[in-house]
């Protein structure tokens, strides 16, 4: 979708991106949930590409600014200042290549080099519709999930099974982050006395706030 704007309708701006090894379906992905659409002859991305969707979370509404980001080693470096700024990711790899979820502990480490220290990250199974050829079992998705304090989802984007729930988890997550970031801060602001008078009255803000788990309730 072509817009370069935050639309003034929009409570939200989220920057999220999709990462992991190429050929793992992150450009279907991210085809499916923004335009509904899977190409079977979809081609490699070169650099960077990127569309948005406007979510509504609760009474706010999110544009999602979603960054596919190339998985070749050769444009790892310009893929690496587009961290820059993003508030969640999704980590995919493919059920049926081991070596992609081998990796993923090195797109880890680079999440975490260039991220944010707070971003949502959802990690993804996905080719779930080619099930009969698996290499990597749920539960060690599952496991390395809760071991890195992840979500996890396995997804079929040609299905389109999950697709939407992944997105729209990171996307909930990140809302969840910042109303909890956007409150810690105004409890935070200095209290600051009205005047009426020669009458000095101070006010008390009471408002109690329930700190969020890591990412996801297990």
């Amino acid at each position: 979708m072509a817009a370069d704007s935050f639309d003034d309708e929009c409570d939200y701006l989220f920057k999220a991106v999709l990462i992991g090894d190429s050929a793992v379906g992150k450009s279907n992905l991210l085809s499916r949930f923004s335009r509904d659409e899977f190409r079977l002859d979809s081609k490699p991305t070169i650099g960077v590409e990127f569309a948005y969707r406007n979510i509504k979370v609760g009474d706010k509404l999110i544009k999602a600014q979603i960054w596919d980001t190339a998985g070749q080693e050769r444009f790892r470096a310009i893929t690496s200042s587009y961290y820059r700024g993003a508030l969640g990711a999704l980590l995919v790899y493919d059920i049926t290549r081991r070596a992609t979820f081998e990796n993923l502990k090195k797109w880890l480490r680079e999440l975490r080099d260039f991220g944010k220290p707070d971003m949502v990250i959802v990690l993804v199974g996905n080719k779930l519709d080619l099930g009969h050829s698996r290499e990597v079992d749920e539960e060690e998705g599952k496991t390395l999930a809760e071991t890195e304090g992840l979500c996890f989802m396995e997804t079929s984007a040609l299905e389109n099974l999950n697709v939407e729930e992944a997105f729209l988890q990171m996307i909930t997550k990140i809302h969840e982050v910042t109303s909890q970031k956007n409150l810690e801060a105004k409890l935070n602001e200095p209290i600051k006395p009205l005047i009426v008078g020669k009458e000095i009255i101070h006010i008390d803000h009471e408002v109690s706030a329930t700190k969020q788990s890591s990412c996801c309730s297990r």
